[in-house]
Protein backbone atom coordinates (compact mmCIF):
# COMPACT_ATOMS: atom_id res chain seq x y z
CA UNK A 1 0.00 0.00 0.00
CA UNK A 2 1.38 3.39 -0.99
CA UNK A 3 1.90 6.11 1.58
CA UNK A 4 1.52 9.82 0.85
CA UNK A 5 4.57 11.60 -0.49
CA UNK A 6 4.27 15.31 -1.38
CA UNK A 7 6.94 15.30 -4.09
CA UNK A 8 5.42 12.26 -5.78
CA UNK A 9 1.84 13.50 -5.45
CA UNK A 10 2.55 16.76 -7.25
CA UNK A 11 5.41 15.67 -9.51
CA UNK A 12 3.26 16.07 -12.63
CA UNK A 13 3.05 19.80 -11.94
CA UNK A 14 6.78 20.04 -12.64
CA UNK A 15 7.34 21.34 -16.12
CA UNK A 16 4.64 23.97 -15.83
CA UNK A 17 6.39 25.04 -12.63
CA UNK A 18 9.96 24.39 -11.54
CA UNK A 19 10.85 22.28 -8.51
CA UNK A 20 11.81 25.47 -6.66
CA UNK A 21 8.45 27.04 -7.55
CA UNK A 22 6.60 23.93 -6.36
CA UNK A 23 8.31 24.35 -2.99
CA UNK A 24 7.14 27.95 -2.92
CA UNK A 25 3.59 26.77 -3.54
CA UNK A 26 3.93 24.27 -0.69
CA UNK A 27 5.00 27.08 1.65
CA UNK A 28 2.29 29.52 0.48
CA UNK A 29 -0.94 30.29 2.31
CA UNK A 30 -4.17 31.01 0.43
CA UNK A 31 -7.29 32.26 2.23
CA UNK A 32 -10.58 31.07 0.70
CA UNK A 33 -13.73 32.81 1.86
CA UNK A 34 -16.88 30.75 1.32
CA UNK A 35 -16.90 27.06 0.36
CA UNK A 36 -20.05 26.82 -1.72
CA UNK A 37 -20.42 26.91 -5.50
CA UNK A 38 -16.97 28.24 -6.37
CA UNK A 39 -15.21 28.29 -3.00
CA UNK A 40 -15.20 24.55 -2.49
CA UNK A 41 -13.82 23.76 -5.92
CA UNK A 42 -11.29 26.61 -5.54
CA UNK A 43 -9.95 24.89 -2.42
CA UNK A 44 -9.68 21.45 -4.04
CA UNK A 45 -8.12 22.80 -7.25
CA UNK A 46 -5.53 24.80 -5.34
CA UNK A 47 -4.81 21.79 -3.12
CA UNK A 48 -4.05 19.76 -6.26
CA UNK A 49 -1.62 22.48 -7.33
CA UNK A 50 0.26 21.58 -4.16
CA UNK A 51 -0.42 24.73 -2.15
CA UNK A 52 0.32 23.68 1.40
CA UNK A 53 -1.51 26.14 3.66
CA UNK A 54 -5.07 27.39 3.68
CA UNK A 55 -7.33 29.54 5.79
CA UNK A 56 -10.96 28.59 5.03
CA UNK A 57 -14.20 30.20 6.19
CA UNK A 58 -17.83 29.10 5.88
CA UNK A 59 -20.77 28.88 8.30
CA UNK A 60 -23.27 26.98 6.11
CA UNK A 61 -24.35 23.33 5.80
CA UNK A 62 -25.05 21.32 2.65
CA UNK A 63 -28.62 21.29 1.33
CA UNK A 64 -30.31 19.46 -1.54
CA UNK A 65 -30.35 22.65 -3.66
CA UNK A 66 -26.53 22.59 -3.66
CA UNK A 67 -26.33 19.33 -5.63
CA UNK A 68 -26.22 20.90 -9.11
CA UNK A 69 -22.97 22.80 -8.58
CA UNK A 70 -21.18 22.34 -5.24
CA UNK A 71 -18.40 19.75 -5.20
CA UNK A 72 -18.97 18.74 -1.57
CA UNK A 73 -22.73 18.26 -1.93
CA UNK A 74 -23.95 14.64 -1.91
CA UNK A 75 -26.47 12.46 -0.14
CA UNK A 76 -23.85 11.50 2.45
CA UNK A 77 -23.05 15.15 3.29
CA UNK A 78 -26.59 16.54 3.60
CA UNK A 79 -26.81 18.67 6.72
CA UNK A 80 -23.07 18.55 7.37
CA UNK A 81 -21.06 21.79 7.69
CA UNK A 82 -19.45 22.67 4.37
CA UNK A 83 -16.21 23.59 6.09
CA UNK A 84 -15.88 20.11 7.65
CA UNK A 85 -16.68 18.29 4.40
CA UNK A 86 -14.29 20.37 2.28
CA UNK A 87 -11.53 20.17 4.88
CA UNK A 88 -11.81 16.36 4.79
CA UNK A 89 -11.74 16.35 0.98
CA UNK A 90 -8.69 18.64 0.86
CA UNK A 91 -6.82 16.53 3.41
CA UNK A 92 -7.64 13.45 1.35
CA UNK A 93 -5.65 15.10 -1.45
CA UNK A 94 -2.81 16.26 0.79
CA UNK A 95 -2.74 14.93 4.39
CA UNK A 96 0.09 17.32 5.23
CA UNK A 97 -2.03 20.43 4.61
CA UNK A 98 -2.01 23.15 7.22
CA UNK A 99 -5.66 24.23 7.51
CA UNK A 100 -7.02 27.05 9.62
CA UNK A 101 -10.81 26.68 9.71
CA UNK A 102 -13.19 29.53 10.54
CA UNK A 103 -16.60 27.86 11.01
CA UNK A 104 -18.32 31.13 11.92
CA UNK A 105 -17.47 32.49 8.47
CA UNK A 106 -15.92 35.87 7.80
CA UNK A 107 -16.94 38.37 10.46
CA UNK A 108 -15.49 41.57 11.85
CA UNK A 109 -14.19 39.51 14.77
CA UNK A 110 -12.53 36.78 12.68
CA UNK A 111 -11.29 38.79 9.69
CA UNK A 112 -7.79 39.64 10.90
CA UNK A 113 -7.08 36.06 12.02
CA UNK A 114 -8.52 34.72 8.76
CA UNK A 115 -6.17 36.88 6.67
CA UNK A 116 -3.12 36.42 8.89
CA UNK A 117 -0.07 35.37 6.83
CA UNK A 118 -2.20 35.03 3.68
CA UNK A 119 -0.31 35.44 0.41
CA UNK A 120 -3.48 35.60 -1.72
CA UNK A 121 -7.18 35.81 -0.93
CA UNK A 122 -9.54 33.89 -3.24
CA UNK A 123 -13.14 35.08 -3.11
CA UNK A 124 -15.71 32.31 -2.85
CA UNK A 125 -18.40 34.23 -0.96
CA UNK A 126 -22.03 34.02 -1.99
CA UNK A 127 -22.83 36.47 -4.78
CA UNK A 128 -25.09 38.53 -2.51
CA UNK A 129 -22.74 38.63 0.54
CA UNK A 130 -21.89 42.24 -0.19
CA UNK A 131 -21.04 43.46 3.30
CA UNK A 132 -18.71 40.55 4.03
CA UNK A 133 -17.11 40.98 0.60
CA UNK A 134 -16.60 44.73 1.02
CA UNK A 135 -15.11 44.21 4.47
CA UNK A 136 -12.75 41.49 3.26
CA UNK A 137 -11.60 43.30 0.14
CA UNK A 138 -10.99 46.47 2.16
CA UNK A 139 -8.89 44.54 4.70
CA UNK A 140 -6.89 42.90 1.89
CA UNK A 141 -6.23 46.31 0.35
CA UNK A 142 -4.94 47.67 3.67
CA UNK A 143 -2.74 44.60 4.22
CA UNK A 144 -1.45 44.50 0.64
CA UNK A 145 -2.92 41.04 -0.01
CA UNK A 146 -3.81 40.32 -3.67
CA UNK A 147 -7.40 39.23 -4.32
CA UNK A 148 -8.70 36.91 -7.04
CA UNK A 149 -12.42 36.70 -7.73
CA UNK A 150 -13.94 34.48 -10.43
CA UNK A 151 -17.70 34.54 -10.90
CA UNK A 152 -19.80 31.79 -12.52
CA UNK A 153 -21.91 33.81 -14.95
CA UNK A 154 -24.07 31.97 -17.43
CA UNK A 155 -22.11 28.95 -18.66
CA UNK A 156 -18.79 30.69 -18.30
CA UNK A 157 -16.59 32.64 -15.94
CA UNK A 158 -15.58 36.23 -15.32
CA UNK A 159 -12.26 37.03 -13.64
CA UNK A 160 -10.98 40.07 -11.75
CA UNK A 161 -7.81 40.60 -9.72
CA UNK A 162 -7.18 43.34 -7.18
CA UNK A 163 -3.75 44.13 -5.74
CA UNK A 164 -1.47 47.06 -4.94
CA UNK A 165 -0.99 49.09 -8.10
CA UNK A 166 -4.49 48.40 -9.41
CA UNK A 167 -7.85 50.07 -8.87
CA UNK A 168 -9.37 49.46 -5.42
CA UNK A 169 -12.52 47.33 -5.13
CA UNK A 170 -14.77 50.21 -4.01
CA UNK A 171 -13.57 52.53 -6.77
CA UNK A 172 -14.18 49.85 -9.38
CA UNK A 173 -17.67 48.74 -8.29
CA UNK A 174 -18.96 51.92 -6.63
CA UNK A 175 -21.03 50.28 -3.87
CA UNK A 176 -21.04 53.27 -1.50
CA UNK A 177 -24.60 54.47 -0.81
CA UNK A 178 -26.22 51.67 -2.85
CA UNK A 179 -28.98 49.33 -1.70
CA UNK A 180 -28.55 45.58 -2.18
CA UNK A 181 -30.32 45.50 -5.55
CA UNK A 182 -28.15 48.30 -6.90
CA UNK A 183 -25.03 46.56 -5.56
CA UNK A 184 -26.12 43.31 -7.23
CA UNK A 185 -26.44 45.10 -10.58
CA UNK A 186 -23.13 46.93 -10.24
CA UNK A 187 -21.39 43.73 -9.17
CA UNK A 188 -22.79 41.89 -12.19
CA UNK A 189 -21.74 44.57 -14.66
CA UNK A 190 -18.37 45.08 -12.98
CA UNK A 191 -17.56 41.39 -13.16
CA UNK A 192 -18.63 41.02 -16.77
CA UNK A 193 -18.66 44.33 -18.67
CA UNK A 194 -19.09 42.38 -21.92
CA UNK A 195 -22.15 40.54 -20.50
CA UNK A 196 -21.58 37.55 -22.80
CA UNK A 197 -24.14 35.51 -20.87
CA UNK A 198 -27.09 37.74 -21.77
CA UNK A 199 -27.91 36.16 -25.11
CA UNK A 200 -28.97 32.65 -24.09
CA UNK A 201 -30.93 32.88 -20.83
CA UNK A 202 -33.64 30.22 -21.24
CA UNK A 203 -35.99 31.47 -18.52
CA UNK A 204 -35.63 35.08 -17.38
CA UNK A 205 -38.20 34.53 -14.62
CA UNK A 206 -35.51 32.60 -12.72
CA UNK A 207 -33.40 35.75 -12.36
CA UNK A 208 -34.48 38.16 -9.65
CA UNK A 209 -31.69 40.22 -8.09
CA UNK A 210 -34.09 41.94 -5.67
CA UNK A 211 -35.00 38.52 -4.25
CA UNK A 212 -31.34 37.42 -4.41
CA UNK A 213 -31.87 34.43 -6.66
CA UNK A 214 -30.60 33.24 -10.01
CA UNK A 215 -29.59 30.07 -11.90
CA UNK A 216 -26.18 28.41 -11.58
CA UNK A 217 -24.19 25.58 -13.15
CA UNK A 218 -21.33 23.24 -12.21
CA UNK A 219 -19.81 23.86 -15.65
CA UNK A 220 -19.37 27.54 -14.81
CA UNK A 221 -18.04 26.79 -11.31
CA UNK A 222 -15.40 24.45 -12.72
CA UNK A 223 -14.31 27.05 -15.25
CA UNK A 224 -14.02 29.56 -12.40
CA UNK A 225 -11.75 27.22 -10.46
CA UNK A 226 -9.41 26.77 -13.40
CA UNK A 227 -8.91 30.45 -14.19
CA UNK A 228 -8.76 31.48 -10.51
CA UNK A 229 -6.15 28.79 -9.77
CA UNK A 230 -3.92 29.96 -12.63
CA UNK A 231 -4.23 33.60 -11.58
CA UNK A 232 -3.41 32.62 -7.99
CA UNK A 233 -0.40 30.60 -9.15
CA UNK A 234 0.92 33.56 -11.14
CA UNK A 235 0.53 35.89 -8.16
CA UNK A 236 2.21 33.46 -5.75
CA UNK A 237 5.14 32.85 -8.08
CA UNK A 238 5.54 36.43 -9.27
CA UNK A 239 4.82 35.45 -12.87
CA UNK A 240 4.07 38.11 -15.46
CA UNK A 241 0.73 38.59 -17.13
CA UNK A 242 -1.60 39.45 -14.23
CA UNK A 243 -3.73 42.41 -15.24
CA UNK A 244 -5.34 44.14 -12.29
CA UNK A 245 -8.68 45.94 -12.18
CA UNK A 246 -9.91 47.91 -14.04
CA UNK A 247 -8.96 45.08 -16.41
CA UNK A 248 -11.35 42.12 -16.40
CA UNK A 249 -11.74 38.92 -18.42
CA UNK A 250 -14.74 36.81 -19.36
CA UNK A 251 -14.89 33.46 -21.13
CA UNK A 252 -18.27 32.07 -22.12
CA UNK A 253 -18.16 28.36 -22.97
CA UNK A 254 -21.68 28.35 -24.44
CA UNK A 255 -20.80 30.99 -27.02
CA UNK A 256 -17.11 30.02 -27.15
CA UNK A 257 -16.10 33.63 -26.78
CA UNK A 258 -13.39 35.31 -24.74
CA UNK A 259 -13.33 39.06 -24.07
CA UNK A 260 -10.86 41.13 -22.07
CA UNK A 261 -12.13 44.56 -21.08
CA UNK A 262 -10.56 47.69 -19.61
CA UNK A 263 -12.77 50.14 -17.74
CA UNK A 264 -10.76 53.12 -16.51
CA UNK A 265 -12.65 55.02 -13.77
CA UNK A 266 -14.46 51.78 -12.92
CA UNK A 267 -18.18 52.28 -12.32
CA UNK A 268 -17.86 55.90 -13.49
CA UNK A 269 -16.77 54.81 -16.97
CA UNK A 270 -19.41 55.89 -19.55
CA UNK A 271 -19.60 52.38 -21.04
CA UNK A 272 -20.03 50.91 -17.58
CA UNK A 273 -22.77 53.39 -16.70
CA UNK A 274 -24.52 52.59 -19.98
CA UNK A 275 -24.43 48.84 -19.30
CA UNK A 276 -25.72 49.34 -15.76
CA UNK A 277 -28.66 51.26 -17.24
CA UNK A 278 -29.35 48.55 -19.83
CA UNK A 279 -29.33 45.81 -17.17
CA UNK A 280 -31.71 47.82 -15.00
CA UNK A 281 -34.07 48.27 -17.93
CA UNK A 282 -33.99 44.56 -18.77
CA UNK A 283 -34.67 43.55 -15.18
CA UNK A 284 -37.52 46.06 -15.00
CA UNK A 285 -39.10 44.62 -18.15
CA UNK A 286 -38.68 41.13 -16.75
CA UNK A 287 -40.36 42.13 -13.47
CA UNK A 288 -43.23 43.68 -15.42
CA UNK A 289 -43.76 40.49 -17.46
CA UNK A 290 -43.78 38.39 -14.30
CA UNK A 291 -46.30 40.72 -12.68
CA UNK A 292 -48.56 40.58 -15.76
CA UNK A 293 -48.34 36.79 -15.87
CA UNK A 294 -49.28 36.60 -12.20
CA UNK A 295 -52.39 38.69 -12.79
CA UNK A 296 -53.73 36.57 -15.67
Amino acid sequence: MQTFDYDGAFSRNIGWVTEAEQKRLRDARVAVGGLGGVGGIHLLTLARLGIGKFSIADFDVFDIVNFNRQVGASVSTLGRPKIDVLADMARDINPTLELRPFPAGITAETLDAFLEDADVYVDGLDYFAFEARRMTFSACEKKGIPVVTAAPLGLGTALLAFAPGGMPFEDYFGFAGCDKTEMAIRFLVGLSPAMLQRGYVADMSRINLAEQRGPSSIAACQLCAGVAAVETLKLLLGRKGVRLAPWSSQFDAYRMRYVRTWRPWGHRNPLQRLMIGLVKAQLSRNAGKQSSAGNT
